[in-house]
């Protein structure tokens, strides 16, 4: 499986338009990839409160129109990233949109865990409710969707390994100052899922907060396959995601876990 995570700066002098067309560009010449992976709102910036509102666009949007013609002119499986959704009868979502090699729309996640502590997304977006896998035919394998903050709660990815997930994918606009916790979170969920962990970050400074950068792949052992550096890239990786199921059987720790438990007794 061949998958190709395009880490974006999100520039605030160039328009939101004309980042949608050069990330469609990018997303073209990913032409032969198995899988294509976008950051989280690279529309207008993770950190660009005030621009949720003016930016938002329904599902099927400016942003899915384009991104739906670029994963068919390249005929890939294409995580488009996530967008500033404005559902028409309630709160905004950050929401995720995974589109097959045809064009058609194959998934949409909106974000569980919104980050701000009682300000910024935790404020001005609504929560999303529903886990999300995606079945990758050709590939044999199937997707998991989560997005940054999601990735600090070990518990939604679980869920996702319980619906059949084996490549998990992290679309995110993660900060500088904690990129320590971005790449040992992404060996973690790897690790104790026994899953292949793709996640994809944005670059450079939006909002005033400088990027982490260094999106990066992890195998089910916690091996990172390839990690970009701070700055615009594309990274490449190519993997057999067929090392998930040998994996958990060699090492079969999913089989030990022990839930529901309950409250302590005192």
């Amino acid at each position: 499986m061949r998958a190709s995570l395009i880490q974006i700066g999100v520039d605030e002098g160039e328009s939101v338009d004309s980042r949608r067309r050069r990330v469609a560009a990018l997303v073209r010449e990913q032409s032969g990839a198995d899988l294509v992976v976008l950051p989280e709102l690279w529309t207008t910036g993770a950190f660009a409160y005030e621009e949720f509102a003016t930016e938002a666009e329904p599902l099927e949007g400016s942003t899915y129109e384009v991104m739906a013609k670029a994963a068919r002119d390249a005929g890939v499986w294409l995580h488009a990233g996530s967008i500033p959704e404005r559902d028409p009868e309630g709160p905004l979502y950050n929401t995720s949109l995974v589109f097959s090699p045809s064009g058609e729309l194959a998934a949409a996640y909106r974000k569980i865990h919104r980050f701000g502590f009682d300000k910024g997304e935790a404020v001005l977006m609504g929560a999303g409710e529903e886990l999300v896998t995606v079945r990758l035919p050709g590939a044999g394998t199937t997707l998991g969707v989560a997005t940054c903050y999601d990735l600090r709660f070990p518990e939604l990815f679980r869920g996702l390994v319980d619906a059949g997930a084996e490549v998990l994918v992290v679309p995110a606009g993660w900060p500088e100052r904690r990129r320590s916790h971005w790449t040992l979170l992404a060996q973690a969920r790897a690790v104790e899922n026994q899953a292949f962990v793709l996640a994809c970050g944005t670059a450079g400074t939006h909002a005033g907060v400088p990027q982490a950068g260094h999106s990066i792949v992890v195998d089910p052992w916690g091996e990172v396959l390839g990690e970009a550096g701070s700055g615009e890239e594309v990274l490449t990786v190519e993997f057999d995601a067929g090392k998930v199921a040998t994996t958990r059987e060699q090492f079969p720790a999913l089989k030990d876990r022990v839930l529901g438990l309950g409250v302590p007794r005192r």
